[in-house]
């Protein structure tokens, strides 16, 4: 029997259902910018190393929990797990993040990738989120998560991070069918990734689509939304007598919000180029949102991070289903007070608008 939540704050933002402050939680919340994940990470000897050892795993999941008051925990992983678990070569270059030793350039490539067995290849990913959730003991919940089919694509074809997605595009065009395979194969494997975190202890899920956006709108439709889609129908919703929501967040998508909340999805994750109560007004109370501080507001002056929490919160409005976060990862340059004072500024500031509600 897992240990009742202390806080579900988060869930229930997540379920549109009141709650005494907007929860807080933070894309990349344990990383690079704290001194403590540093040293952890120079204790695994690379990347990777910590990410398949279920116990620094859980560390640095933990980290940023004993610095701030969030409402959430998030797996530290990487979005590029299923690729790696496929045979496809990851490996990091120093300064250039992740590789592939095997782009997927081909029908032929493509038709030769395995499904991954989450039992084996990725067993490391479940043993660290059963790690983490005895942990947490009951702190507050955790959250799980994968790339969606289309990121994990473009990484798989380009053989790593791009910015014109050539190949990725350029198969896409000139021959969608092979896209469509690897699509519906990666569908699949994510589905099943989720549903295996989920049953291991995680009690929400996002999908990152974190290249969803470099798409024209039919692209986006045909090759990205209606993979999530198919991931959302098919994931496990209720673990533990509780809903599991789902989170979808496609950077660059704001002008495909309304499509994004007929998935099914519980939420969706805003980055910082939209307006959030724009954004609430376009989609009512289908969905809650997730946002969308620019991560670079945290460069600024104590001041100017609570003024723009402020203007966030107040564009919101009083309303249930809102959870806080910034509109995309946090910068590896930020010094670690500067989200203390955001945390603050929100918990102080929501707390206001809530009550005034009530």
């Amino acid at each position: 029997m897992s240990a009742p939540l202390k806080n579900d704050r988060f869930l229930r933002a997540l379920m549109r259902e009141p709650v005494d402050q907007t929860p807080v939680w933070m894309m990349r919340q344990a990383g690079r910018y704290l001194p403590e994940y540093r040293s952890t990470r120079a204790q695994a000897g690379d990347f990777m190393s910590l990410c398949k050892n279920a116990e620094l795993a859980c560390e640095v999941t933990i980290q940023p929990l004993e610095r701030y008051p969030l409402d959430a925990a998030i797996l530290f992983s990487d979005i590029l797990t299923i690729p790696d678990a496929m045979d496809c070569g990851l490996y990091f270059e120093a300064g250039e993040g992740p590789r592939f030793e095997r782009p997927v350039r081909s029908a032929k490539d493509i038709d030769a990738l395995p499904l991954p067995d989450m039992a084996d290849a990725l067993s490391y990913v479940m043993d660290a989120v059963k790690t983490i959730r005895a942990e947490l003991n009951g702190r507050v919940p955790l959250i799980g998560f994968s790339g969606s089919p289309w990121t994990l694509a473009t990484y798989m074809i380009e053989g790593g991070g791009s910015k014109e997605y050539r190949y990725a595009k350029g198969l896409m065009y000139s021959d969608p069918g092979a896209l469509h395979a690897l699509l519906e194969k990666l569908a699949i494997a994510v589905t099943d990734y989720l549903n295996a975190q989920i049953a291991a202890g995680a009690q929400a899920v996002q999908i990152f689509d974190t290249w969803g956006g470099v798409l024209t709108e039919p692209a986006y439709h045909e090759f990205s939304l209606r993979y999530m889609q198919r991931i959302v129908d098919g994931l496990t919703r209720e673990s533990d007598g509780r809903k599991v929501p789902v989170i979808l967040f496609t950077k660059g998508g704001g002008a495909w919000l309304e499509h994004m909340a007929e998935t099914g999805c519980d939420a969706l994750g805003l980055d910082w180029t939209v307006d959030l109560g724009q954004c609430r007004a376009r989609v009512g109370d289908r969905v809650a949102l997730q946002g969308n501080l620019d991560p670079s507001v945290l460069f600024g002056s104590d001041e100017r991070i609570t003024a723009e929490v402020r203007r966030l919160l107040e564009s919101f409005g009083p309303h249930p289903g809102h959870i806080f976060n910034l509109g995309h990862g946090i910068n590896q340059h930020v010094d670690p007070a500067r989200p203390a004072t955001m945390m603050s500024a929100v918990q102080q500031i929501s707390r206001e608008l809530h009550a005034g509600s009530n």
